[in-house]
């Protein structure tokens, strides 16, 4: 059966596909964590700017109860540090399933069809100089057959 135009199998090149597509999953990777770090640069900073007096208390006094009603009634601030927890977790789980099992067949297909729908945009997408750049991509090829000729 013949694949649709414009699929993966069109690319001329599948090495150089594969490489894009490499370059995509590390650039969403890079883009996770980058916005989970402005959140505990913003959210997570100032939750815990809300908890210092609690925090001070904790560390004389440890109990599980001052901890609650810390929490309870530092709503807002308990929901900001929740949040970027459970955004750090949500990140970490997704990256070590990626890892330890690879990325799953329907988060592949979709880099596939980013990727395709970068190339097809052209010069004028904002991720077409990180993801498909030629000149970089064939400079790294060159180099690498340059070092197996020696």
């Amino acid at each position: 059966m013949a694949s649709p135009p414009g699929s993966a199998s069109d690319f001329p090149n599948p090495h150089l596909f594969a490489l894009e597509v490499e370059r995509l999953h590390r650039l969403t990777i890079w883009g996770r964590w980058l916005v989970v770090l402005g959140l505990w640069l913003t959210v997570g900073l100032g939750s815990l700017w809300n908890f210092r007096y609690e925090i001070s208390l904790l560390r004389e006094h440890f109990t599980w109860a001052a901890l609650r009603y810390g929490i309870i009634f530092n709503r807002l601030a308990s929901l900001g540090l929740a949040f970027c927890i459970g955004m750090t977790l949500a990140i970490l789980m997704w990256q070590t399933r990626n890892i330890l099992w690879g990325r799953p067949k329907t988060w592949q297909k979709h880099l596939e069809q980013r990727v395709l729908r970068i190339r097809r945009q052209g010069k004028t997408h904002p991720l077409w100089r990180w993801v498909c750049c030629q000149e970089d991509l064939t400079q790294g090829i060159r180099h690498r057959k340059n070092n197996h000729n020696q």
